[in-house]
């Protein structure tokens, strides 16, 4: 016998339930016969122990085990009876067991919510007419030419002037901390007088010759780009190695023809730095038009999204957070010091919008019949394998048994569902 109840939260569902006595019963003599082949008990052969004695020496032993196996099963039962998919581990509370008494206990946990999308065929999208001046692909042909730049040695009698590159070494000592390590570039190429050298540098090194060695402070702006810089004061000790002139190659055929042998003139390499131009801008209008899509859909419809999904959602996102923090160098005693609270807080907000865009666009999938086709998972089965060098089977077996294969087939059901949307817009 069981009753279900909502809770104030609707995603919340109670089940009281009653397990019949003699199912309990029959479970108890079970779980006794099993303690009495392996209980070791002194005066008794090892499996001829009273099941009187078994019962009173692991009285609270075998209630648990009675518990532990009745407990779920028919949980699953009379959810699975009611039609109930929880998204939750159940909170059993109320628990009650007394010998021949019937077992009764209380079970709360989330399912997911009822989710109306009626009207998102109504909604639509801006689509950006993307164009790239003349100016970006004439900047990006002379990013390419500096990539190509030589640099060739000065007569080191003539002292440093703007436009010249200073070969230097040096170290920075962060002033007013003794615990800071100094900083150590054993070789850099610094501009003299350029745009993105800090003009302590330029000032400090202009005239200088190879050989020399000068020193001086320089204090960083609050604002300052690099965070371990910002309001700091760092004495420097700048060695010049050598004085270099940058040699740019010229812009013209023999140029375009080095860089790839589908490149004739100068004029084929312009014209496929503007087709990637258009093309990275064209897919930058796609990401945000399809961004402001999912803003519209979480705004537009409301409804309670069960804590077990948004907490799943932030373990994610933390995660991926971290992993970053790793590959970047951050030691694991720094990341063991790092409030997780305070973490887990900043993330709820973003973990909830997308959760419930997750939903919504599992909603919408529903009603437009989207589906997600074996060769869709295997192509994604494939990628994996191939970034991680190992066989497509093993992956596969990883990700189903982590519950990965699921979230891929919703993620990519999600897209389909949102690239319908976007689609209807274009």
């Amino acid at each position: 016998m069981a009753t279900t109840e909502a809770t104030n939260d609707s995603c919340t569902r109670e089940i009281a339930v009653e397990i019949p006595a003699e199912v309990v019963a029959k479970e108890t003599e079970t779980v006794i016969q099993k303690y009495q082949k392996f209980a070791r008990i002194p005066g008794f052969r090892k499996g001829k122990v009273p099941a009187t004695v078994i019962r009173q020496r692991f009285a609270e032993d075998i209630k648990s085990e009675v518990v532990e196996e009745l407990v779920p099963r028919y949980f699953r039962q009379e959810s699975e009876k009611q039609k109930l998919i929880p998204v939750s581990q159940p909170r059993v509370h109320d628990l009650h067991v007394h010998d021949g008494e019937p077992l009764t206990f209380k079970a709360s946990f989330e399912v997911m919510p009822e989710i109306q999308v009626s009207g998102y065929q109504e909604i639509r999208s801006e689509k950006t007419e993307v164009s790239v001046a003349d100016e970006e692909v004439e900047a990006a042909l002379n990013n390419l030419r500096e990539q190509h730049a030589t640099y060739a040695s000065v007569d080191e009698a003539r002292p440093l002037q703007d436009g010249d590159f200073a070969q230097v070494s040096f170290t920075g000592t962060q002033s007013g901390d003794a615990e800071a390590k100094p900083v150590e570039v054993p070789e850099v190429m610094v501009e003299i007088g350029g745009s993105n050298t800090v003009k302590e540098f330029s000032e400090n090194l202009r005239g200088a010759k190879a050989g020399e060695t000068r020193e001086f402070d320089v204090t960083y702006a609050d604002d300052f780009a690099d965070e371990r810089l910002a309001g700091k004061t760092v004495h420097y000790s700048v060695a010049v190695k050598a004085i270099k002139k940058k040699d740019m190659p010229a812009l013209d055929d023999a140029f375009a023809k080095e860089l790839g042998e589908e490149f004739n003139t100068v004029d084929d390499l312009r014209n496929r730095i503007r087709e990637g131009m258009v093309h990275e801008k064209e897919h930058q209008a796609e990401h945000e038009a399809k961004d402001k899509l999912v803003e519209e859909l979480v705004k537009r419809y409301e409804f309670p999204v069960p804590e077990a999904l948004i907490e799943h959602q932030i373990d994610l996102r933390l995660d991926r957070g971290l992993r970053a923090l790793v590959a970047q160098g951050m030691r694991a005693e720094d990341i063991k010091k790092m409030d997780l609270g305070r973490l887990r807080a900043g993330q709820r907000e973003a973990a909830l919008r997308e959760v419930k865009a997750s939903l919504i666009l599992d909603r919408i999938a529903d009603e437009e019949k989207i589906e997600v086709g074996d060769e869709e998972i295997d192509r994604e089965v494939e990628a994996v394998a191939k970034q991680t060098n190992q066989t497509a089977d093993a992956v596969r077996a990883r990700l189903t048994r982590d519950g990965a294969l699921d979230r891929i087939r919703t993620r990519i059901r999600n897209e389909k569902a949102l690239n319908f949307l976007y689609g209807r817009t274009a």
